[in-house]
């Protein structure tokens, strides 16, 4: 659960942070740079969901 959990946490979060880096009209690594952190906080934010459900 724990693995899925932080699984789609990042995926999630990396996306999220992609998206609206671009709509925000920002260059490729600035786009790149924003998904890593968005990915980050999805992990952690799927990681403590995962610890609630244990």
């Amino acid at each position: 659960m724990n693995k899925l959990c932080t699984l789609g946490g990042a995926v999630v979060g990396g996306y999220a942070g992609w998206f609206l880096a671009e709509a925000l009209g920002a260059g490729f690594w600035v786009m790149f740079c924003v998904s890593s952190v968005g990915s980050l906080v999805g992990v952690y934010l799927g990681w403590k969901v995962a610890r609630r459900f244990e």
